[in-house]
């Protein structure tokens, strides 16, 4: 008896605050699912890598041989036009020279085509004036018929020749074109022979090394343009929309929530296409569509390209 009435107090106590309880949670769940919150977006964070503003180039070679020289390493600074490094040339040179001794003796075979012709308008306008001092004579029956006919002979023969003469320094100019062109190609594979950076940035790697046969499709290195390095993510078709050029954004180490960099969105794809930039399997069926977007980062201090980062866009209107 003496427990009794304390037991009985409890249970009207709970008696009379359960329903209270029940009605508080059951609102505050009501209101987390009712259709009509609205449901504020103030970041995007999605999985980015950084990447230099031309991504990372593969250097080929426009032709095969084996390699001579390499004037470049990893991590080497180069301008565009540096040398990276050249290739066996010992053929095309003996070619250059060739075509080199044989523009030489065109030219002065011009030389003597065109001496000759000028030789021949001499005599040619010689006998036009013998020509003409004989008609005169002729005319005062001064000159007989045969030595005036004789005359008209040597006059009209020096004109086919000079003009046979024309011709054939017409014929030695074309054949000069024909050998300045060919002295124009063998110093393009003599160029081909000599691989220079196509711009200006650092190579990231490289495997080549003197004496190696390589050919157009093997990979000398990776090179990286210099310039603002720029983190690329993808954002989910759900909220694609959200993203717009020039909004602030910024980079950490995943997991993490110190920033590494800040930056701006300097690019966003017009469309949408399948996850794929950071999909871990190829096969990989998920029905699920993104935008691309990129960052580019106002310093690049400690950030390596290639590393994967979490990219934190701030949406807020």
């Amino acid at each position: 008896m003496r427990y009794l009435l304390p037991m009985l107090a409890i249970a009207l106590f709970l008696q009379s605050c359960g329903p209270a309880e029940d009605q508080k949670a059951a609102a505050a769940e009501e209101a987390a699912v009712r259709p009509d919150t609205p449901l504020v977006v103030r970041e995007i964070v999605g999985i980015a890598r950084i990447e230099p503003p031309e991504k990372i180039i593969s250097i080929n070679a426009q032709t095969a041989g084996y390699v001579r020289e390499i004037r470049f390493g990893e991590g080497s600074r180069v301008q565009k036009g540096d040398v990276l490094l050249l290739l066996d040339n010992e053929v095309e040179q003996a070619q250059l020279r060739q075509a080199q001794s044989k523009l030489q003796t065109q030219r002065a075979a011009i030389t003597a085509a065109e001496a000759s012709l000028e030789s021949l308008r001499v005599k040619r306008n010689n006998a036009r004036n013998t020509l003409e001092r004989n008609q005169k004579l002729a005319a005062g029956n001064a000159l007989t018929a045969q030595q005036l006919d004789d005359s008209r002979f040597a006059a009209d023969e020096l004109d086919k020749q000079v003009s046979a003469q024309q011709a054939a320094v017409a014929q030695q100019q074309s054949r000069l074109k024909e050998l300045e062109a060919d002295l124009a190609y063998y110093q393009t594979l003599l160029q081909q022979r000599t691989l220079t950076a196509p711009m200006t940035g650092t190579f990231l790697s490289s495997g080549i090394k003197p004496g190696q046969y390589i050919t157009n499709s093997s990979v000398l290195g990776e090179l990286a343009a210099d310039g603002p390095y720029q983190a690329v993510t993808e954002v989910d078709e759900l909220f694609a929309g959200r993203v717009q050029l020039g909004q602030r954004a910024l980079v950490r180490l995943q997991g993490s929530t110190e920033p590494l960099a800040t930056g701006k969105v300097v690019y966003v794809a017009p469309f949408l296409r399948q996850k794929s930039l950071f999909s871990d399997s190829p096969d990989n069926l998920e029905d699920r569509r993104v935008r691309e977007v990129r960052v580019q980062l106002d310093k690049q201090d400690n950030i390596l390209i290639g590393s994967r980062v979490e990219c934190v866009i701030d949406v807020q209107e």
